[in-house]
């Protein structure tokens, strides 16, 4: 059986609840880092548009890779494509309650 397209954004959202940047204890997902979930028509090819907390982090090739390795294990997807954005940039308000809380902004 496939995977409809809702079906397949929530393991997409999932998959990146478990990336982390190594020196914030938040996922990429809560930070607000995800810009763009793109699922096609067929539920087999991904889009994803992310940035980062600053254009210079020492950490994005990690980042980066992390989240495609763990984007293209999602069973049923094919082609995945993670584009790095820097506009809108990113900024503290884009965390979700949980993050800023974690992040002690509450």
């Amino acid at each position: 059986m496939t995977a409809n397209k809702t079906e397949t954004e929530e393991r997409v959202v999932e998959m990146l609840k478990t990336v982390y940047d190594p020196e914030i204890p938040v996922n990429v997902y809560d930070l607000g880092l995800i810009y763009r979930i793109e699922v096609s028509d067929d539920c087999r090819g991904l889009e994803v548009d992310m940035t980062l907390t600053a254009p210079n982090c020492p950490a994005a090739d990690f980042i980066l890779e992390d989240v495609r390795q763990k984007l293209e294990a999602i069973e049923g997807l094919e082609r995945v494509d993670v584009r790095l954005v820097f506009e809108p940039e990113w900024n503290k308000d884009m965390m979700n309650e949980e993050a800023k809380l974690e992040m002690g902004l509450l």
